[in-house]
């Protein structure tokens, strides 16, 4: 058991993670970065050098973005993409636009506690956006990874993962309750399980897959909290002295997970604060530490077979 360390902190920025790194001639896609730590994330690794690709569903702010990094950047290398996550055909299409290696895939895009929705294939929302189109995504792009020799996907979770494991017998809650908290949950549970799967069986092709715990950081992703209760967290938050870190900090792990060579040929782990976090019983502040559920490899086998499955009764290509 290999446990990963690192000399930067919670304080630590994408750029702080970057320094001395040369990505020149790297390619990298950035899901979601239209917003917040995505955006931070895509102008760091142009900032080294990488071409970066930007696939977002609102096409106006994902040009905007960009025009954003190459006016403070010149030089930098960086597309606008077209791609909705809840809608798999949407997937295979900016897939199919895809033909050169790929370096990095930084699953960085997600929804967190929305009301109750679903895909028309009948996916709760959270559970289809979060995992099952990144994972299509994924394999949709394994061949682009295997021929870089040397890719990474870096596949953003949450202390979030803590509310809840994969409850096989009721993933889109058709018969309990829905809990925006638990289905948020089990998804970002699920990002954690696809890396340990994902390194698992795509090691062999020169891919490594790692998930992150960006920190606690006030973003468009809290967009559907009510506006009362996300009030009175923050207000409980910065009683207890909980100071939120900033979009380039918020960064630093995910890139730290895509261009570290202390993690050359390592996968499957639970990142935060860029290191490795300890297995708990609970998440320790509601931030820190990864539940043991999260890292369990019957479970990520179970649940890679159950997200084949699931797409592959929709898929017009089947996945594999």
């Amino acid at each position: 058991m290999i446990t990963i360390y690192s000399p930067f902190t919670a304080v630590s920025t994408a750029n702080d993670v970057l320094e001395g790194i040369d990505l020149t001639g790297k390619r990298a896609i950035v899901t979601g970065a239209s917003s917040g730590i995505g955006v931070e994330t895509a102008r760091a690794l142009t900032h080294a050098g990488a071409d970066v690709t930007l696939a977002v569903r609102d096409l106006d702010a994902g040009h905007r973005v960009a025009a954003d990094i190459t006016g403070t950047q010149p030089g930098a290398i960086v597309h606008v993409s077209w791609l909705d996550l809840a809608n798999i055909d949407s997937v295979d299409r900016f897939a199919d636009t895809w033909s050169d290696p790929l370096h990095l895939l930084i699953n960085n895009a997600g929804i967190m506690m929305t009301p109750e929705l679903r895909t028309p294939h009948g996916w709760e929302l959270q559970f289809a956006t979060n995992h099952l189109g990144h994972f299509a995504l994924a394999h949709r792009l394994h061949s682009a990874l295997a021929a870089a020799g040397d890719a990474r996907i870096v596949s953003l979770s949450s202390s979030g993962h803590g509310m809840s494991d994969i409850v096989y017998d009721d993933l889109f809650f058709d018969r309990r309750p829905y809990d925006a908290g638990h289905a948020y949950g089990q998804s970002k549970t699920a990002n954690v399980l696809f890396a340990v799967e994902a390194t698992r069986r795509w090691a062999d092709d020169g891919i490594i897959a790692n998930a992150v715990m960006p920190g606690g950081i006030w973003t468009n992703l809290q967009r559907h909290w009510n506006p009362d209760t996300l009030a009175a967290v923050k207000r409980q938050a910065a009683t207890a002295g909980f100071t939120a870190k900033t979009p380039e900090q918020g960064a630093a792990t995910s890139v730290f997970a895509a261009v570290s060579p202390l993690l050359d040929g390592i996968g499957g782990k639970y990142l935060e604060d860029c290191t490795e976090a300890a297995v708990v019983p609970e998440i320790i502040n509601g931030t820190h530490g990864v539940r043991a559920y999260a890292l369990d490899s019957y479970n990520a086998t179970r649940l890679w077979d159950t997200s084949l499955e699931l797409l592959n009764q929709h898929a017009h290509n089947p996945v594999t």
